[in-house]
């Protein structure tokens, strides 16, 4: 495996093709050929993709935008406009949505829908059974169905990577983790952040608080406020939308003292941004989970006759499916030299990475 990248976003991995599906945007019955296996390839302009955001919504800076992203990307490199017949996607604005949305796509004629988070689990499962012709593809959690692809991450991994960083770089041994609703998939980053805290320093404090919501930053907010208050200088988010009052707190204390020593580590796309205050950022690092590379890979399996339904792939460290940002120099040079040697550790198998809390 290629050494171990922690900046400018984790190459595009997998085997052959490794690129996106396009989105579409209006009416029409379902699907008229699942993509497995028969003769042949569909031209990139009779293909197209869409997507079904959760209720984090399209620009979420977080897991709904990198799907977004990478399907716009699939979309472009492949000729494809935004529209009926190229890439599209449609915002949930509550759960009672997905069944909707998921149909309408469908309608709509795309020859992959996807499901974007685990939330949409028990939707996709009864639109699968409902439409059979249907190529549905659901992040983060598993659908049993023919005609179903399940993508999961080992977020374990790229958490237990931030855990070692944020242990190594707290000044005051109290750092914080914000989740959002307690389901499997923010489990696993809790579980693997208060690994790689342990594995520097157990005596270190981890205050961990989940907020219930992806969707509340004014929740992700006031929890900040309170592990800043309490002592906390670095605070981890898993927590979608809701995290992004994490850094609107960890910014305002920042402005209000320049040298106050607060951080933020983001989550599922580079939060670089997030972080930005004036002349300074707040932002450590984050947890990669490259969801636009699920979500071209597997459209262009389907492109060429080849979508994986039935199956479960699971991105990891070792192909680049999760990892951190590139810090921008906020994490010194003989930390990253340690993270380096974590990461290829867990890589090598040296260290396995619990994906349950023990």
């Amino acid at each position: 495996m290629t050494k171990r990248k922690f900046g400018l976003g984790l190459s595009l991995m997998l085997a052959a093709g490794t690129m996106l599906a396009a989105c579409g945007s209006e009416e029409d019955t379902s699907t008229g050929e699942t993509g497995g296996g028969e003769e042949g390839t569909e031209e990139a302009a009779d293909f197209s993709v869409a997507m079904v955001t959760d209720v984090g919504g399209v620009d979420d800076k977080s897991f709904n935008q990198s799907a977004w992203e990478g399907i716009q990307q699939f979309g472009e490199e492949n000729g494809l406009e935004k529209g009926d017949g190229g890439f599209d996607y449609l915002q949930s604005a509550s759960d009672a949505d997905y069944n909707t949305n998921l149909n309408n796509l469908i309608r709509r004629d795309f020859d992959v829908v996807y499901g974007i988070g685990f939330l949409m689990e028990g939707a996709v499962a009864e639109i699968a059974e409902q439409q059979p012709e249907a190529q549905i593809a659901i992040i983060d959690a598993v659908v049993d169905a023919p005609n179903v692809a399940s993508v999961l991450f080992k977020e374990q991994e790229g958490a237990f990577l931030a855990g070692v960083a944020a242990a190594l770089m707290t000044e005051t041994n109290k750092i914080g983790f914000v989740g959002g609703m307690e389901i499997p998939v923010i489990e696993r980053f809790e579980a693997g952040f208060l690994e790689g805290v342990a594995t520097v320093d157990d005596t270190i404090e981890v205050d961990v608080q989940y907020t219930g919501a992806f969707d509340k930053a004014e929740l992700g907010k006031t929890t900040a406020n309170r592990m800043y208050s309490a002592g906390a200088d670095i605070i981890f988010h898993a927590a979608g939308g809701t995290g992004n009052g994490v850094f609107t707190e960890a910014k305002e204390r920042k402005e209000a003292d320049p040298e106050a020593n607060v951080w933020v580590i983001g989550v599922d796309a580079d939060q670089y941004d997030e972080g930005q205050t004036g002349d300074a950022n707040v932002t450590l690092t984050s947890v990669l989970k490259r969801v636009d590379t699920a979500v071209i890979n597997i459209s262009e399996q389907a492109m060429a006759g080849e979508f994986p339904g039935g199956e479960t792939i699971t991105y990891g460290l070792s192909d680049e499916g999760v990892g951190l940002a590139d810090s921008r120099g906020a994490i010194p040079e003989d930390v990253m030299t340690q993270l380096e040697d974590y990461q290829q550790q867990v890589i090598d198998g040296d260290i396995v990475v619990p994906d349950t809390l023990q």
